[in-house]
């Protein structure tokens, strides 16, 4: 959840996951190429200096507990450069947190009865390690190792779109932008083991605000391939370059019994 400019994707069992939505192929309007679209796309969010000046991003809000009654939680999100991450979310009087420092991840589940600290599962650390930084995965792509192909276009949701293939280490993800805002559209999430098998998983990017002169998306709808119900989050308050201190992003401390 957020990739880069939202909340990053939650490895916690509150999971956001992705809608699966196909799309015509199309020939790319106006002749861009890939580097063209892709400034395009950092200007529509703020413009280059404005995302390098982000250092911190705080974001509050609900998101989908999922289950039988699919409660709304509340949720506090606070990211810091270089990917460390801290996600808390509210219950029944209780708090799950979930930490990540860029190398290591933690996480502390009292929903689930489980009341002492545990590391990141291997699969959910390569999820974590996968994850774009705070300003997303277009800022300065050449320096972070990715390249960019634009594919062709597609429609995705009535709104034609830009389809461009990201590739950073031999992975392989793929990213719509809008051919009109040039603003994300979604995104591959991290894939899902599910059922005995991994699930494709799409994020969109909705609702679209100015916070200090940048864009960011107040709402994120995720779903998982084979799953009926999408997961939604919504951004409720966004801080730009709140003092976040590094203690935030250590090991959480267990829960009192």
């Amino acid at each position: 959840m957020l990739q880069g400019i939202v909340p990053r994707t939650l490895v916690v069992p509150l999971v956001v996951l992705g809608l699966l939505t196909g799309g015509n192929a199309l020939a790319a309007p106006s002749g861009l190429s890939a580097s063209e679209i892709v400034a395009k796309n950092i200007q529509a969010k703020g413009g280059l200096a404005a995302w390098r000046a982000v250092k911190t991003l705080s974001f509050a809000g609900t998101m989908d507990a999922g289950g039988k009654h699919n409660a709304q939680l509340p949720f506090v999100m606070d990211l810091k450069r270089p990917r460390k991450s801290r996600v808390e979310i509210a219950f029944e009087n209780d708090k799950a947190i979930q930490v990540y420092d860029g190398e290591r991840g933690w996480k502390l589940r009292p929903f689930l009865n489980r009341r002492d600290v545990e590391p990141f599962t291997p699969e959910e650390l390569q999820a974590a390690s996968q994850e774009a930084d705070l300003d997303g995965p277009l800022v300065d792509y050449a320096a972070k190792g990715t390249s960019v192909e634009l594919e062709g276009t597609e429609q995705v949701e009535g709104r034609d779109t830009y389809r461009l293939k990201l590739t950073e280490k031999g992975k392989v993800r793929h990213l719509w932008i809008d051919a009109k805002t040039f603003l994300e559209v979604k995104i591959d999430g991290t894939p899902r083991r599910m059922d005995g098998r991994m699930r494709h998983v799409e994020v969109y990017y909705r609702d679209f605000r100015n916070v200090d002169g940048l864009m960011i998306p107040h709402v994120v709808e995720t779903a998982v391939q084979g799953v009926r119900q999408p997961h939604k989050m919504v951004i409720e308050t966004v801080v730009v370059n709140p003092k976040l201190d590094d203690a935030l992003f250590t090991a959480p401390s267990s829960s009192k019994t």
